[in-house]
């Protein structure tokens, strides 16, 4: 049974993300995590001062018990479902982000550094998930989607505005790794 504690390789997550989006094609269903925020805005009375928010979010409840599902999902499997081993990276690459300051490369999944609860120690940090977290929302609403949105639900059904948005996704990604993550660390 060991095999749950480690990562699945792409030759089991894939068909069972094909398998999941087949049966939400099958109901007539979207698949996106951001489209939450909408239906959670509508819920809180939204749509009392906004147009955007009005609308009936009762049909989307499957997709809340999704964002449940995940959230729970995520805490069970990093609090009993991991076995903390090092992530298995280049030496240069820790090497790298040693230098830059985050000295739990290497050791861990996830940097605590960013992660962890020494975050908010740092007003840098806090400004920096404050500004990423805006950026991140404004991209989803203004791009009409998030990433799991366009790159596993829009792709599926052959949307181009989805194909067009995963590129852009993916630039902009690297133009983060490679010229303004240097320059913020």
């Amino acid at each position: 049974m060991s095999w749950i504690f480690e990562p699945w390789p792409w030759y089991i997550s894939g068909p069972l993300i094909t398998v999941t989006m087949a049966a939400l094609l099958f109901a007539g269903k979207n698949f996106g995590m951001s489209s939450n925020l909408r239906t959670l805005c509508t819920m809180c009375g939204g749509g009392k001062t906004c147009e955007f928010f009005c609308f009936d979010w009762r049909s989307q409840r499957w997709n809340l018990i999704v964002m449940v599902g995940a959230v729970l999902g995520g805490f069970i499997a990093m609090n009993f479902l991991s076995n903390d081993t090092a992530v298995d990276i280049n030496n240069d690459v820790v090497t790298q982000l040693q230098q830059m300051g985050f000295k739990s490369a290497g050791s861990s999944y996830a940097p605590s550094e960013l992660f962890g609860n020494e975050a908010f120690s740092s007003v840098k940090t806090i400004i920096l998930l404050l500004i990423g977290g805006f950026f991140v929302g404004f991209g989803a609403r203004y791009a009409g989607g998030c990433t799991s949105g366009h790159a596993i639900s829009g792709l599926s059904n052959l949307q181009l505005p989805s194909l067009i948005a995963v590129i852009g996704f993916f630039i902009g990604g690297l133009i983060m790794i490679h010229l303004l993550f240097p320059l913020i660390f």
